[in-house]
């Protein structure tokens, strides 16, 4: 196709970030809008510039239109399924905000559908389209740390005076577990951190975690501290660690949070030393410590929105080209028992296979 035309299903916070690339790129156009409020999704065609869209109620409408290429679904996780079968029965690539759906069966039947329908099926993710994180895995590819032996990945959310305001409902329905399918850090932006692990190291093969709760003075509950374990094939290791500071100042645009990574290999080390906010004012995004020599990577672009950017710019190559885009159904899938494997572990105490 020369142009992908773009439906939105969703019109909320995060949807300012995916129409991004939707926008400025000279391949693609947002035609339609979708929202069980329409004012909002009118908000968003006016914000974003937009010539007279398509806009309505019912995701179904939506993706019938024959002027629909590509739905996009940003719903609460427990709509995806039905938004993203809607799609793929009307003959439309979907690309499906992560996690995929709550229940790997609903993802197998997402993966099902998408096998007999001309439209490919996309699970989004950013975070491995992020430049930092591009960066450093060109530099592990081309072998600066040797053989990649664990992974560290840090997320600490905090407090901010420049974050941007989150919607109350947005915040109720992740309190929700039935509308999430799991915690708001360990699961849902976990995603993001499980996605880096399998990125970087491939499939773990065994979960451990151990998950508490903490009440932010807004009354959000965030299931932090935690500490998530896992194992690669070959006796790889990693983990993940997530502790919420509600007296930690974050600089950021967006939310409250700031991620890091680290990487050790036989021969360096790799770090990526920011992800949706920074800590300080002089952040490398990327250093690479090898031979006794510390090399810092700082004509890198930074930014959480440029993840959005770049991840939007790789659906639309792709689908001009006719090829999968990342994630595909299986990758999504595959990511998606990462993440209930840490919920199960610390649910039952026990040591989780996958």
């Amino acid at each position: 196709m020369d142009k992908v035309r773009v439906g939105f299903v969703g019109t909320g916070r995060i949807s300012d970030l995916h129409a991004i690339e939707y926008r400025n790129h000279p391949h693609a156009e947002i035609v339609a809008l979708c929202d069980r409020d329409p004012a909002l999704a009118e908000a968003r065609a006016r914000a974003w510039g937009l010539e007279d869209p398509f806009i309505t109620d019912d995701f179904r409408e939506l993706a019938a239109l024959d002027t629909v290429d590509l739905v996009e679904v940003l719903l609460p996780h427990h709509l995806h399924l039905e938004a993203t079968l809607a799609g793929l029965a009307a003959g439309k690539a979907v690309s499906v905000q992560k996690p995929m759906c709550t229940s790997v069966a609903d993802a197998d039947r997402m993966i099902e559908a998408a096998r007999d329908a001309p439209g490919p099926l996309r699970v989004f993710e950013n975070f491995v389209f992020y430049p930092p994180v591009v960066k450093a895995k060109s530099l592990i590819d081309e072998g600066a740390i040797g053989e990649p032996l664990t992974i560290r990945i840090k997320s600490n959310p905090g407090r901010s005076d420049t974050a941007w305001e989150v919607p109350a409902n947005t915040l109720a329905w992740r309190q929700d577990f039935d509308r999430i399918g799991g915690g708001p850090l360990v699961f849902d932006d976990g995603h993001h951190k499980f996605a880096l692990a399998w990125y970087f190291m491939g499939q773990a093969e065994e979960v451990h975690a151990w998950i508490s709760h903490t009440t932010a003075p807004d009354g959000f509950v965030f299931d932090a501290p935690a500490m998530v374990s896992f194992r690669f094939p070959g006796n790889r290791y990693g983990n993940l660690e997530i502790v919420y500071s509600p007296e930690l100042d974050i600089v950021t645009e967006h939310y409250a949070q700031d991620d890091r990574v680290e990487i050790t290999g036989t021969r360096g080390v790799i770090r990526i030393n920011r992800g949706h906010g920074q800590l300080g004012s002089d952040v490398v995004p990327v250093q690479l410590f090898r031979d006794g020599v510390l090399t810092d990577y700082r004509d890198v672009e930074t930014g959480w929105e440029s993840s959005f950017v770049h991840s939007t710019r790789h659906c639309i190559e792709a689908l001009r080209s006719g090829i999968q885009p990342q994630l595909s159904g299986r990758d999504g899938r595959e990511i998606l028992r990462f993440a209930f494997a840490a919920e199960e572990s610390a649910r039952t105490g026990a040591v989780v296979r996958l």
